[in-house]
């Protein structure tokens, strides 16, 4: 599968690094080649591509934004036509104190979608950090899975960003419509207090146990 990612930070860089390594061909859509994020990129995965970013889009199937939140709208204005395309929401609008950036008034990628409203956005890979996008193994659970939990609106782009998610181990869970993804930024939120402030590390994620019927 051809995948462009917009924004190549440690989020971007860690997924790009893991579909790489699933045999994907992925592109940075980027404006300066010779930026920090880019050249750190690319010194870690060399198999990684740069173009423009009207050029990244164009041949892509799967596009991931993984920009800053603040950073999307002027992102998306310069990555050229994303008709039709399926665009995985990565961001978080992330406010003060860690609080949600949109007073949960609505969801990040609700905004995203609004910018880009011939685009088909699916929210995921948010309600971890970047360490678990990188290696997402938790051999002590047996068969159970780390859950990724996603939300769109558009059925058969779900099914294929969860076909990516499976591809590398996760279980991934549809949550429901696109407004549903301001649940999951909560949960980001709360990952990154437990993780980052009160000391608890990053290797930890969530699991969905159901009962047998």
């Amino acid at each position: 599968m051809n995948i462009a990612f917009i924004g190549i930070g440690q989020v971007g860089s860690a997924l790009a690094g893991r579909l790489i390594s699933l045999g994907h061909k992925v592109v940075i859509a980027a404006r300066d080649r010779n930026s920090n994020s880019v050249k750190t990129a690319l010194a870690k995965y060399p198999q990684l591509e740069v173009t423009s970013p009207p050029e990244a889009i164009a041949s892509a199937e799967v596009v991931f934004l993984a920009t800053p939140f603040s950073a999307n709208q002027a992102a998306l204005a310069e990555a050229g036509d994303l008709s039709g395309k399926i665009l995985v929401d990565c961001t978080n609008p992330v406010g003060i104190n860690l609080t949600h950036g949109l007073k949960s008034e609505r969801s990040g990628a609700e905004v995203v979608q609004s910018l880009v409203p011939n685009a088909k956005v699916v929210k995921a890979f948010t309600i971890y950090g970047f360490e678990n996008f990188e290696n997402n193994t938790y051999p002590k659970y047996g068969d159970l899975k780390p859950a990724m939990l996603i939300a769109g609106d558009d059925v058969i782009a779900k099914q294929v960003v969860s076909e990516l998610c499976q591809s590398w181990g996760w279980e991934a869970v549809d949550t429901g419509n696109l407004s549903m993804s301001l649940h999951l930024e909560h949960m980001t939120l709360l990952w990154i207090q437990m993780a980052r402030i009160q000391g608890l590390g990053p290797d930890f994620v969530w699991a969905m146990l159901r009962k047998n019927k």
